[in-house]
């Protein structure tokens, strides 16, 4: 079963955000918690959360073990940039933006396979 979690309007842009969601698409949700407690990006941060935040929906709203996530899907859409002024000399300004991004985070369960027909292969 597919659970998400979304962090809407992160004061990152989409493109720095893509560069750590790279490094943990496709790892289990708890050890990709644990990569990004140590990454020096501002951004991990907030996806630390995200997935946090998607591991507590898994447990609490449908049952699910949280030893058994991973990650199935996880990408960075932009969302609405914001212009701002910095004012320069003789009477110029030179326009800036601040762009921001949406973050989602699809954990799934993986199957356990029985112990018995892993036996059995040996």
């Amino acid at each position: 079963m597919e659970v998400r979690a979304k962090a809407r309007f992160t004061g990152i842009s989409a493109r720095k955000a893509r560069l750590v969601l790279n490094e943990i698409r496709g790892m289990d949700a708890l050890e990709a918690m644990t990569v990004l407690d140590f990454m020096p990006q501002p951004v991990a941060r907030v996806l630390s959360s995200t997935v946090k935040s998607a591991l507590s929906n898994a447990t609490e709203n449908f049952g699910l073990e949280e030893d058994n996530m991973y990650i199935k899907r996880i990408y960075a859409d932009k969302a609405p940039h914001r212009r701002w002024r910095r004012f320069a000399g003789r009477g110029r300004f030179k326009p800036w933006q601040r762009n921001s991004s949406h973050l989602t985070v699809v954990l799934d369960e993986r199957e356990v396979q029985d112990l018995d027909e892993y036996n059995d292969g040996i």
